[in-house]
């Protein structure tokens, strides 16, 4: 008991001292020996569970934590570790001393975790720190850490595969409600934050103690409103000028794309736009036309792990508003990632992956979602990459209708648009399928008219020719092509003139077609 008496009284006159000492008053961490005696009378606090201990002491932290954050921009010592401390006190004894430990939280995460995300032992040590205190963000201060998400990310993007571990602990932590949407691009977006992060050391320096949000000078209401006149009047925001450059004379402007989307540390709802300016596609080529940098080429693997993680959580945690939301999202971003082969595919799949799995467990989605389903089918022939998602989408359309009997007008539209497709294209195999697929589902709900049923009865009736039936569900890599099947990559050239399958809609009786498929098949 004399012993831990004497700990007490030591530590007590040392955080009494520096606060007294000049100077160490203005710069509490530029000592040492602070942190030491901060961890040493939490532990005493613990293990005696003493109210006077608390009551003693908590003026004390709270004097120097309040004096570290207002030396922060004014000095180059590392504030992290000691901020965190005394965190720890305010979490485990706040409710004795009435302290309401979220203000401090926030204040961490914008005065030095913003400047500080760049610092390994820092960046370890706040993980660690949400991870053990994860049941209490959870319940307590649920809205923190989905608020500060882009920070978050830019500490896994700069520190990479050695704290991936660590990150996805805390990750359940970076999803609510008005995160789950704005969340989905920037993981996406993971290997291009590296790209912006990079950008800035280049220009100015080491990341530790700058505080890169700085950049957009606090101007969220007038970038707010500019947003809002570029949307309404097609005006777009102009260049920041020379007030654009942040209180740490990065000279970067405001303007630039990859800096007001990317750098930001809070969610602050505004619409991404990185995508849409032509400083994107310069600075991707720039980037890829190098060697990429250890930094990105971890970020490339560790995007679509978070990715795993992200859809895993949003199954068990989001509702269907916000699942069915989250689809337009994930169509819109297929065909734009960073430009990595194996990158590209490995998020293509999972984003596949899950939209495939909610239509299949939410089929009246589809019907929800017809507009953006539409404007997919109708981007085909843009690129390989998007004609790839539509045929996707085809699938899924044939293979779950419009979503049922209550949504029969959807279906009939979404029909419209397959068939057009189908006419452009008839080498689609899943095409084909899903027209007559929808036409079955909507036909049998017994409340669509008799055309429909007939067209139905048409496009089932091409499958009936082996030929046909064979070069569509067949395989379309076979090596050896079969006599009377027909190579789909010729079609162009060979079929799509011959065939009049415009006579197939809306008429009465047969098609009008008078020859077999015999006649214009190879044989051997």
């Amino acid at each position: 008991m004399a012993d831990r008496d004497k700990k007490w009284d030591f530590h007590l006159r040392s955080l009494s001292s520096s606060a007294r000492d000049s100077n160490y008053a203005t710069d509490p961490a530029s000592d040492p020996s602070i942190l030491n005696s901060v961890k040493g009378v939490y532990e005493l606090c613990r293990s005696e569970k003493s109210e006077e201990h608390v009551a003693r002491i908590y003026p004390q932290l709270n004097k120097i934590f309040q004096r570290c954050v207002a030396s922060i921009s004014q000095t180059q010592t590392s504030n992290g570790l000691l901020l965190l401390a005394i965190l720890q006190f305010f979490l485990d004894f706040g409710d004795r001393v009435l302290h309401d430990a979220e203000p401090s939280l926030r204040t961490f995460f914008r005065s030095c975790l913003s400047r500080e995300f760049a610092d390994p032992v820092v960046a370890e040590a706040t993980l660690e720190f949400l991870s053990s205190n994860k049941i209490k963000h959870l319940k307590t201060f649920a809205s923190l850490l989905p608020q500060f998400f882009p920070l978050m990310l830019k500490l896994i993007a700069w520190n990479g595969e050695k704290l991936e571990n660590l990150f996805l602990r805390v990750f359940s932590g970076l999803i609510s409600p008005g995160s789950l949407l704005p969340l989905l691009p920037a993981l996406v977006d993971l290997p291009i934050l590296v790209v912006a992060l990079e950008k800035v050391e280049k220009s100015s320096g080491s990341l530790v103690g700058s505080s890169i949000a700085s950049i957009q000078k606090s101007a969220a209401p007038e970038m707010l409103l500019a947003l809002m006149d570029e949307a309404y009047t097609g005006s777009t925001i102009a260049d920041g000028g020379a007030d654009s450059e942040s209180e740490d004379n990065a000279p970067m402007a405001a303007s630039d794309p990859l800096f007001l989307d990317l750098l930001k540390d809070e969610n602050d709802g505004l619409a991404e736009r990185h995508w849409t300016t032509p400083a994107m596609s310069v600075a991707l080529q720039a980037v890829i036309s190098t060697p990429l940098s250890n930094r990105l080429k971890e970020a490339l693997k560790i995007a679509p792990r978070l990715l795993d993680s992200y859809f895993a959580l949003a199954v068990q945690d989001a509702n269907d508003s916000l699942i069915c939301a989250l689809i337009p999202l994930i169509m819109a971003r297929y065909s734009t990632l960073f430009p990595d082969k194996i990158f590209s595919y490995e998020v293509q799949r999972r984003l596949l992956e899950f939209m495939l799995a909610v239509f299949h467990q939410s089929p009246h989605f589809i019907a929800l979602l017809k507009k953006p389903i539409v404007d997919r089918l109708g981007e085909a022939y843009d690129n390989p990459t998007k004609t790839e998602l539509a045929l996707q989408l085809c699938w899924a359309v044939g293979e779950y209708g419009g979503g049922g009997g209550s949504h029969k007008d959807e279906a009939r539209e979404l029909f419209e648009s397959l068939e057009l497709l189908l006419y452009e294209n008839l080498s689609s195999r899943y095409i084909v399928t899903s027209i007559a697929i929808v036409d079955v589902l909507v036909a049998r709900s017994r409340i669509s008219d008799p055309r429909v049923w007939k067209r139905a009865q048409d496009y089932l009736g091409l499958m009936s020719e082996p030929a046909i039936c064979l070069s569509i569900l067949g395989p379309s890599n076979e090596a050896v092509q079969y006599p009377g099947t027909v190579d789909w990559t010729e079609g162009r050239k060979k079929m799509i003139a011959h065939i009049p399958f415009h006579l197939l809609g809306g008429q009465e009786g047969p098609p009008f077609h008078d020859f077999s498929f015999s006649d214009i098949l190879p044989r051997e």
